[in-house]
């Protein structure tokens, strides 16, 4: 099985590159915000739970979003493995997937590390906002994103690092380059 975890701010091409990961391995694409919506509007236990949590404008907390995803990749039949986008963002989800993996006798292949400078992360969600009407894509907002994103992720970057899963992609240049720089990534983490 290979199972991706991606990491990158917003506005550093998570969506598009995992996109185009699914398209060339034939691996499915966990989203955690997808995966939340579709449960609620399911109706679902789990969705229920859930919407509980959102109604009160709270966190969810690490182990419901582990039942949700584990319950999602039990789902999938037949799967090559999966790409995470949306989690974990903390070292205690990390841990957390890690078990739910190997109670699975699966791993984590590698973490894919998108970097774009803040500048270029900027210049894109605001260029985003201006074409999508995306509220939340003002310059205000984007910089307390882009904080509580720094903040929350530094340390799994350490974490991941330590686990011999890192990968480091410059996520800056020419959209097909830096697919290239993830595809050897990821050849070279299954090896």
């Amino acid at each position: 099985m290979l199972n991706i975890v991606i990491f990158g701010a917003p506005g550093s091409g998570k969506g598009t590159q995992s996109e185009r990961i699914v398209a060339k391995y034939g691996i499915n694409h966990i989203s955690t915000g997808d995966v939340l919506r579709a449960e609620i509007k399911a109706g679902t236990e789990l969705g229920q739970t859930a919407k509980g949590y959102i109604d009160q404008g709270q966190l969810l907390p690490d182990n419901l979003i582990i039942d949700i995803l584990a319950s999602t990749l039990d789902g999938l039949k037949e799967s090559k493995g999966v790409i995470f986008d949306g989690f974990p963002r903390t070292i205690a989800q990390a841990e957390a997937l890690k078990k739910m993996l190997a109670e699975r006798n699966q791993t984590v292949s590698v973490m894919l590390d998108l970097d774009v400078p803040e500048d270029e992360l900027m210049h894109r969600l605001i260029l985003r906002g201006q074409q999508s009407g995306r509220a939340d894509d003002n310059e205000e907002t984007i910089r307390k994103r882009l904080t509580v994103y720094h903040s929350q992720t530094a340390p799994l970057i350490d974490w991941y690092k330590q686990e011999g899963l890192y990968a480091h992609i410059n996520g800056l240049g020419e959209l097909d380059v830096i697919t290239s720089d993830i595809c050897q990534a990821i050849d070279k983490a299954v090896k």
